[in-house]
């Protein structure tokens, strides 16, 4: 028996309305619902085609994570009224609850007036003439990764984005030597955390409680990260220095209505917020980005020249980026191709979703990757292709079609630093070296915290003789 749609209302053999009232839809239960299960095992087992498929079935589709009902929300003008529209009626969903042990009470977690104020205080550690100032320590930093390489070396991509990442995230947090302990930590914390976050997030409760050791190890690294950043940050405040780096503009922030500024605590659920979160999605963009060159030479190409004719030998500048315009294209394209799993929110109000009723304290979700690959907003979804973003093509998209970095009230702060250190990285590396694919070896996404590249080995070749 298929699903069909009568009288405005959806029904079929499966589905189940949560506090419907008569003559609103009532969205359908995705297929594939285990008992006690839900559809837990088709999110960590397939979770790329299960989102993907979710959208087939309607624009509000229901699906269980263990026995709690969520409700996905699978068009773009849906996602919108999530994100933007209505941002007011959700705070953060499940996901975030889960993650707070390791997040606290940061901007990627915290809701409502908290949530506001954090934003404000935040502000001017993300303001373009800070960014501006970071661009030389971004390139000093890759600078020295490239140098380090030799020609028809062998180099594990994705690691060295992931240290690099990490590295510029420290130095612009720390500019002194305080932060170095909060590095390391980073460094040894992060692919153990990156490794078990998504299982954390999306396993049934009680599976956090098991005494396995994929919670112990996570759990151990998240305690000891979070306790080297709170002495980082103690010292700091002793010193009570402003050396123009990130952490000194957080400790310094004042509320304009109070003069207040934020507690050590809220420091530290901010620092390890960009430690961890601001790290991961750059590195994994930036190994994403010279996989796809790789993969495609004449994309390669038309990058090399733009690099060529912009930078001409010297070394990337802030002033340069918006000169960089296919370098731009390029990178839209890895944050459409390759963004996060999953955004989830819980309702605080009731809110009608495409005519479907949601009670208060109902569990909504959007998947940024099957709204990125919906073939009805990008033709041939799986290709590589940076000439979507020219400027004529992108002004077709939905508000909604592209949410890389969220929107409305909980946007990232932090996706201008994202996006100008990808850029400097990219042009840095361009400037002396091609990475080429080694045969042999094919590359996938698995499912981690982002969508991690599998081992991503590539050869250097210098460019200029």
């Amino acid at each position: 028996m298929s699903r069909a749609n009568v009288g405005g209302m959806v029904v079929g053999p499966d589905v189940a309305g949560h506090g419907s009232r008569s003559g609103e839809c009532i969205a359908p239960v995705a297929p594939g619902r285990l008992p006690l299960l839900g559809h837990t095992m088709s999110l960590l087992g397939q979770p790329f085609r299960f989102l993907s498929t979710l959208r087939s079935h309607g624009e509000v589709v229901q699906i269980y994570l263990g026995t709690l009902p969520m409700y996905v929300v699978t068009s773009p003008e849906l996602a919108w009224q999530v994100l933007a529209t209505d941002a007011d009626s959700f705070d953060k969903g499940m996901i975030f609850d889960k993650v707070r042990p390791l997040f606290g009470n940061g901007l990627l977690n915290s809701d409502g007036d908290f949530n506001r104020r954090q934003r404000r205080l935040m502000q001017p550690a993300f303001h373009r003439k800070r960014i501006a100032g970071y661009v030389h320590t971004m390139a000093k930093a890759a600078s020295g990764l490239v140098e380090s390489w030799r020609p028809g070396e062998v180099v594990a991509v994705d690691e060295q984005m992931d240290s690099l990442a990490l590295s510029i995230v420290g130095r612009t947090l720390f500019s002194t030597e305080l932060g170095r302990d909060a590095v390391a930590e980073a460094q040894r914390s992060m692919p153990i955390l990156s490794k078990y976050l998504a299982i954390r997030a999306f396993a049934p409760k009680f599976a956090e409680r098991l005494p396995i050791p994929a919670n112990r190890r996570y759990d151990e690294a998240a305690a000891r990260f979070r306790r080297v950043v709170a002495e980082v940050i103690a010292a700091a405040r002793a010193e009570s220095k402003d050396h123009g780096d990130l952490l000194s503009t957080l400790l310094l922030a004042r509320d304009e209505d109070t003069g207040e500024g934020m507690s050590d605590q809220q420091v530290h659920d901010e620092v390890v917020t960009i430690l961890t979160a601001g790290a991961e999605t750059t590195a994994v963009a930036l190994a994403w980005f010279f996989y796809e060159l790789g993969q495609h030479p004449e994309v390669e190409r038309r990058f090399h020249t733009e690099i060529d004719h912009v930078i001409a030998g010297r070394i990337v500048t802030f002033d340069d980026i918006p000169r960089l315009q296919y370098t731009q294209r390029i990178i839209r394209e890895v944050l459409r191709k390759y963004p996060l799993l999953l955004l989830m929110r819980r309702a605080r109000t009731h809110v009608d979703l495409g005519g479907v009723h949601i009670r208060p304290g109902t569990e909504v979700a959007l998947s940024q990757y099957a709204l990125h690959h919906d073939p009805y907003l990008y033709p041939d979804p799986t290709r590589f292709d940076p000439d979507r973003w020219l400027p004529d093509r992108a002004a077709t998209l939905p508000k909604g079609a592209f949410v890389p970095f969220g929107a409305g009230l909980h946007h990232c702060p932090g996706y201008s630093f994202a996006e100008t250190e990808i850029t400097i990285v990219a042009a840095t590396v361009a400037a002396r070296w091609r990475l080429v694919p080694v045969a042999g070896k094919p590359v996938h996404p698995r499912l981690t915290a982002t969508m991690r590249p599998s081992r991503l080995s590539m050869i250097t070749m210098p460019r200029h003789a």
